[in-house]
């Protein structure tokens, strides 16, 4: 009998496997992405001290009357461009990227994107 994968197990693996090699610092703290179906989040995580320094999502109010207009794509790009606007508040320059397990395309492409168009650097 032919059994479903589960993709969100598949990924977890995926990003447990890049956890283990990317972890944020004090200077160059880690870019986590979380997409759901309708929303997607970013946060600037430094994981020496397990604290988030700057955080946005589409559920955000602020950010929702940005998007109003745009479809998900265009709301992941400005997510990524909150992002990158609150991490630099907080001192923040350069990150690595934790893509979380997630493939590089769509909507995860599009955060990264509006973040470097804000000037983070990855």
């Amino acid at each position: 009998m032919y059994k479903k994968t589960d993709r969100n197990a598949d990924r977890v693996i995926r990003h447990a496997r890049v956890r283990k090699k990317v972890s944020g610092t004090p200077d160059i703290p880690r870019l986590c992405v979380y997409r759901s179906l309708s929303n997607i989040y970013a946060q600037v995580i430094d994981d020496s001290k397990g604290v988030t320094l700057a955080a946005a999502s589409t559920v955000e109010k602020d950010v929702q009357e940005r998007i109003k207009d745009a479809d998900k794509k265009g709301a992941a790009k400005i997510v990524g461009q909150t992002i990158a606007e609150r991490a630099k508040k907080a001192g923040v320059k350069q990150v690595v990227f934790d893509r979380g397990g997630y493939v590089y395309t769509g909507r995860v492409a599009e955060l990264a994107a509006g973040a470097r168009e804000a000037g983070l650097k990855f």
